[in-house]
């Protein structure tokens, strides 16, 4: 029975404390162990403000926007994977469709959300220039941009795609490069996920670590 790996400072690793088993929800059968115990989470932090933050920032709305439909589309070609796997969690046809199809849904509604109103620049203007002199010499405006650190998403056991997708999504739009914790009790779903959204190359190193 093999350990399952965590992507984290870009790369797979795999902890080294006693592990919990995760078992097949129909025949009972020992599937995985888990666990995070020896991860260097603080590096993991780093890693991903210095290589995601930055990545992420470099982009437009409009560029985030344009990769959250591409990922969308690209997990939605493979969804027939994410449904065997999720049938051994012991979730039903219709609670997986809720899951899988309707956290990939949340990606393509932020996509179209960021690309119709937010701006293509890395600045969001918030008001019109308010004059700080009486001539015009001096004028200020507010506008809003992505926020320094990194997001720490902990999600549920029975959402396990729409839990990350639907916090990943507002969350690279804004800038920011997020952190996921899964449940364990589902987390080999979460990672099959997360490997597909890796190995699309469809996202920068770094926003998922």
């Amino acid at each position: 029975m093999q350990k399952l790996a965590s992507y984290l400072s870009g790369t797979w690793q795999t902890g080294q404390g006693r592990p919990r088993t995760i078992h097949h929800a129909i025949s009972g059968e020992a599937l995985w162990e888990v666990t995070s115990e020896g991860l260097d989470m603080a590096q993991a932090r780093r890693f991903a403000i210095e290589n995601g933050g930055k990545a992420l920032q470099a982009m437009t709305f409009i560029e985030r926007s344009a990769m959250l439909k591409a990922v969308a589309k690209h997990l939605l070609e493979l969804k027939a994977d994410f449904y065997a796997i999720s049938a051994e969690t012991g979730a039903t046809r219709a609670d997986s469709w809720v899951d899988i199809e309707g956290g990939i849904g949340t990606l393509f509604t932020y996509a179209g959300l960021g690309g119709r109103e937010l701006p293509d620049d890395t600045l969001w203007p918030e008001d019109e220039l308010i004059p700080l002199s009486k001539q015009g010499g001096f004028a200020a405006r507010h506008v809003l941009t992505s926020k320094s650190g990194v997001a720490v998403h902990i999600n549920a056991f029975n959402f396990p795609c729409w839990g990350m997708l639907e916090k990943l999504a507002p969350t690279w739009l804004a800038g920011m490069p997020a952190i996921i914790k899964p449940a364990t009790a589902t987390a080999q779903l979460t990672q099959a996920m997360v490997k597909a959204i890796v190995e699309s190359g469809l996202v920068p190193n770094g926003p998922l670590a």
